[in-house]
């Protein structure tokens, strides 16, 4: 899971970020508002742990503006402001939970399995196209009409659920390097480019109909063959 962090008292955000990361998750640190809002935008993020007294933008106007944006990732507001009225108002703009400075490790933790759990309880286990079937539980992809299967890696996996979330639209490199490999990735162009392949490879494997269809200059999206 990554988590992001948005704490302009960087002793405090290295702290956080570093009890996320002894617990396995992958975290991403900013230490203003705008950076908050502009990496939280992208989706990427399972949760959010957001500070209200940020300069640039307050905790208070991210959190608005996410929730506008149609932004459903859940979000924890970790702040000094410990007034029932600052509480009311952040929840009112769509934060999730609350918790206020100082805050013990085993709390913290806590609140992030609690909100990261709600959110996985609405999320299907497999997702369909066409003759495929993609279990998100096992990483297997599956074709009904051979019925063949394969495993997918990690990233593998992702991106194959970027596909299958939306296999209308077309998803451009640049979405794919910020949503599959993060904001401050060496990730480029090969690599999508490889898992591209990766991807089409098992498709085949499998037998099935659908491909992944490069459209020049704008990305890739999901097609049937034929």
């Amino acid at each position: 899971m990554r988590i992001l962090v948005v704490e302009d008292e960087k002793r405090l955000a290295e702290a956080v970020g570093q009890i996320l990361t002894e617990q396995k998750y992958m975290v991403d640190i900013v230490n203003d508002g705008q950076d908050g809002y502009d990496y939280g935008r992208c989706g990427i993020y399972d949760c959010i742990i957001l500070d209200i007294m940020l300069p640039k933008k307050n905790g208070f106007e991210v959190c608005s503006l996410l929730r506008q944006e149609k932004i459903s990732t859940p979000i924890l507001m970790l702040t000094a402001k410990d007034s029932i009225n600052d509480k009311v108002h952040g929840l009112d703009l769509g934060a999730d939970d609350y918790m206020t400075k100082p805050f013990s490790t085993e709390e913290l933790l806590a609140r992030i399995r609690t909100l990261t759990r709600r959110k996985g309880e609405v999320v299907l286990n497999e997702l369909r196209y066409e003759d495929i079937t993609f279990s998100i539980s096992s990483c297997e992809l599956r074709c009904d009409n051979s019925k063949a299967s394969v495993r997918l890696s990690y990233k593998e996996s992702e991106i194959l659920k970027l596909f299958l979330l939306s296999p209308s639209v077309i998803i451009s490199k640049e979405e794919l390097i910020t949503k599959i490999w993060g904001y401050d990735s060496n990730a480029g162009d090969n690599n999508v480019e490889a898992y591209i392949s990766f991807l089409r490879k098992k498709l085949s494997f499998v037998s099935s109909n659908v491909n992944i269809v490069s459209f020049k200059k704008l990305g890739y999206r999901l097609m049937k063959n034929g």
